[in-house]
């Protein structure tokens, strides 16, 4: 049980989980004031980086995913990916990270 637990899949499942919270804070202080997101890269910059660019999620830019695709995943989560509701991120915000990252090479390789 104990090298389960040591595993670092569960390690980084475990880390999402708790950064949860801390993700939602930086999302909402993304908004405008006014609750209004400032665009794609502004969504993916404050929420989505915070895993996919440390290798806590996989690399989801560069992949050519499909928008459609993406805000499934959002929406619903998928396996350590937490669902992010309307109340979080509204459909056309979500719409534009969505397009923003199906459109987004990926990052150069650190050498």
């Amino acid at each position: 049980m104990s090298s389960l637990l040591n595993s670092s899949a569960v390690k980084r499942t475990l880390s999402a989980c708790l950064a949860l919270p801390l993700i939602v804070l930086a999302g909402n202080a993304a908004a405008d004031g006014d609750g209004v997101w400032k665009g794609g890269e502004n969504v993916y910059a404050k929420v989505c980086g915070h895993c996919h660019e440390k290798q806590v999620g996989p690399q989801i830019t560069g992949r050519q995913l499909p928008a459609q695709y993406i805000t499934a995943i959002v929406r619903n989560g998928f396996r350590a990916m937490p669902a992010f509701p309307a109340s979080f991120i509204d459909d056309n915000s979500l719409q534009q990270v969505a397009e923003y990252i199906s459109k987004t090479p990926a990052p150069a390789a650190k050498p």
